[in-house]
C-alpha cells in the first residue's frame, strides 16, 4: 500500500492529465510549429552559404537576450496574473497587465538604444576566424543588415509576450498558439518569396528573412489585440485596462519586489549563455555555424519541456492562490516527473536522429559532423535539463524569485561560464569535452532543485489581503 501510494504521488488520475492537456497542448502545438519553421527559416538562410547563416545566428543569440529581458520582466509580473486569477481577482490581473506593458517598453527602448548603437561592436565579439571556415568581414555585413531591420520588430514582440502571458495565466492558451501559429505561417511563405526572390520579388537573402520576421510579429500581434479587445466577457482583465496605467502602491511595490529578482534572473541567465557561446566561439566559425544547427534542433524537440514550464506557472500558480497547498505540492511532483520521462523518450529519439537533420543545411562537411556530436551531448542531457526546468518553474510561481536568481543564473555566472572561458582560453582541449564538461554541470544543478522542491519552500500566496 505504500508504495502504491508513493507512486501515486508521481502519476496523477485522468482529471490531472486531461486538465494538464488543456494547458500544455496549445504551447505544445504553437512551440512546434514556431520551431518547425525556426528550422526551415535556418535552412533557407542556410542555403545562401556559412556566411550569411552565421550572421543571422549572432544577431538572433544576440535577440535572444533581448527576448528573455522581456520575458523575465513580463513573467515578474505574471506570477502575481496566474495567483490572482486562482484568486479570482479580475481587478488585481488588470493591475498586473498594466506592469507587464509597462516593464516591456522600457526593455524594448532600452535594446533598441543599445543595439543601434552597438550593435556591430557586439557582433564582432562572436567572430573569430581560426579554422579557415567562413569570412569574418562578410559575416558582419550579413550580421549588420539582419539587425537592422530586426528591430522594428522589437515593440510588436514585447507587446505580444505581454497579451499572451496574461491570457495563459488565466487558461486562454488557444488564442496565443493560433496567433503564432498564423504569425509563423506568413514568415515562411514571406521567407521563400523574400529570400529567394520568387514570384517577381527581388532576391534580398538576408534582408528578406528579416522584413519576414518583422512582418510576422505585427500580424501576430494584431491577431491578439484584435481578439483580447472583441472578447472581454473571457477576459475581463482587459475591461478599462488602458483607462490610466494606475498600478496600487502596494502591489506595484510587491511586484518589483518579487519580480525584480526574476527579471534580473532572466536578463544574467541569457547573458550567461550568450557568454558561453562567445566563449565557444574562440574555437572558430566552424563552431559558430554547428552552435547554431545544435540550438535550431534542439528548440524543435524541446517544446514539450517549455510547455510543461509553463504548465507548472499555470496550474500550480493558481493552485497557491486559491490556497490549496497540498495540492500544488502534488501537482508540482507529478508535472517534474512526467516532464523527465517524456524528455528520456524524445532525447533517444533526438540521439537516433543526430546524422539527419545536419545533412539538410547547405554547410561544410566539418560543420555538419560538428552540429552532430553536439546534439548527441544535447540529447543525453535532455531529461536533466527537464528535471533543472521543472524545478526552475516550481520555485518561481510561488514567489521565491530569489532562490530562483541563485538556483538559475547565479548558477551560470559562478559555474558554467568561468568553466567555459578557463577551458576555452586556458587549454587547447576540443570543443566537445568543453561542452560536455559545462552541460554536465546541469546534474549538481538538477540536484539542487529537487531538494529545494522538497524541502516546499516554494509554497506561497502572494496575492492574499
Amino acid at each position: 500500500m505504500t508504495r502504491i501510494k508513493y507512486l501515486n504521488s508521481f502519476i496523477g488520475d485522468k482529471d490531472f492529465y486531461k486538465k494538464l492537456m488543456t494547458v500544455a497542448l496549445p504551447i505544445v502545438i504553437q512551440n512546434t510549429i514556431t520551431n518547425l519553421a525556426g528550422l526551415l527559416d535556418n535552412v533557407m538562410v542556410g542555403q545562401i552559404g556559412t556566411n550569411a547563416m552565421n550572421g543571422v545566428s549572432v544577431v538572433n543569440q544576440l535577440m535572444f537576450v533581448f527576448n528573455l529581458c522581456v520575458w523575465g520582466v513580463v513573467c515578474s509580473a505574471g506570477i502575481f496574473s496566474a495567483q490572482f486569477f486562482g484568486k479570482g481577482d479580475h481587478q488585481g490581473l488588470m493591475y498586473t497587465f498594466r506592469a507587464k506593458i509597462i516593464f516591456s517598453l522600457v526593455v524594448s527602448a532600452a535594446s533598441l538604444f543599445l543595439l543601434y548603437f552597438k550593435g556591430s561592436f557586439l557582433i564582432l565579439q562572436f567572430l573569430h576566424q581560426t579554422d579557415g571556415i567562413g569570412n569574418i568581414d562578410q559575416t558582419l555585413q550579413n550580421a549588420q543588415i539582419y539587425l537592422k531591420i530586426m528591430l522594428w520588430g522589437l515593440v510588436p514582440l514585447c507587446l505580444a509576450m505581454a497579451y499572451s502571458n496574461t491570457l495563459r495565466s488565466i487558461g486562454q492558451t488557444a488564442l496565443p498558439m493560433k496567433a503564432g501559429v498564423a504569425g509563423v505561417f506568413v514568415n515562411l511563405v514571406l521567407n521563400y518569396v523574400l529570400i529567394f526572390g520568387h514570384f517577381g520579388f527581388p532576391v534580398l537573402g538576408v534582408k528578406g528573412a528579416a522584413i519576414a520576421t518583422v512582418i510576422s510579429r505585427f500580424v501576430e500581434l494584431f491577431i491578439i489585440v484584435f481578439w483580447t479587445h472583441t472578447h472581454q466577457q473571457e477576459n475581463r482583465f482587459i475591461v478599462g485596462a488602458y483607462k490610466s496605467l494606475k498600478i496600487p502602491g502596494a502591489l506595484m511595490a510587491n511586484i518589483l519586489l518579487k519580480g525584480a529578482p526574476l527579471a534580473l534572473n532572466e536578463a544574467m541567465w541569457a547573458l550567461g549563455l550568450t557568454l558561453l557561446n562567445q566563449s565557444y566561439s574562440l574555437r572558430g566559425m566552424s563552431v559558430i555555424a554547428a552552435l547554431n544547427i545544435n540550438s535550431t534542433i534542439l528548440n524543435l524537440f524541446n517544446v514539450f519541456l517549455f510547455a510543461m514550464g509553463e504548465a507548472i506557472a499555470i496550474i500550480v500558480g493558481n493552485l497557491l492562490g486559491a490556497k490549496k497547498y497540498e495540492e500544488a505540492r502534488l501537482s508540482a511532483r507529478r508535472l517534474i516527473f512526467m516532464s523527465v520521462l517524456s524528455c528520456f523518450v524524445i532525447g533517444s529519439i533526438l540521439l537516433l536522429c543526430r546524422n539527419i537533420f545536419p545533412q539538410i543545411y547547405n554547410t561544410e562537411a566539418e560543420v555538419r559532423f560538428l552540429s552532430s556530436k553536439f546534439i548527441v551531448i544535447s540529447a543525453i542531457f535532455m531529461p536533466i535539463m527537464a528535471c533543472v526546468h521543472g524545478c526552475y518553474f516550481t520555485l518561481r510561481c510561488g514567489g521565491k524569485t530569489v532562490i530562483t536568481l541563485l538556483f538559475d543564473s547565479v548558477f551560470v555566472w559562478f559555474f558554467a561560464v568561468p568553466t567555459a572561458a578557463c577551458l576555452t582560453r586556458f587549454t587547447s582541449l576540443d570543443i566537445f569535452p568543453i561542452y560536455l564538461a559545462v552541460t554536465s554541470l546541469d546534474i549538481l544543478k538538477a540536484c539542487i532543485g529537487i531538494i529545494l522542491v522538497k524541502k516546499g519552500i516554494w509554497v506561497n500566496n502572494i496575492v492574499s489581503d
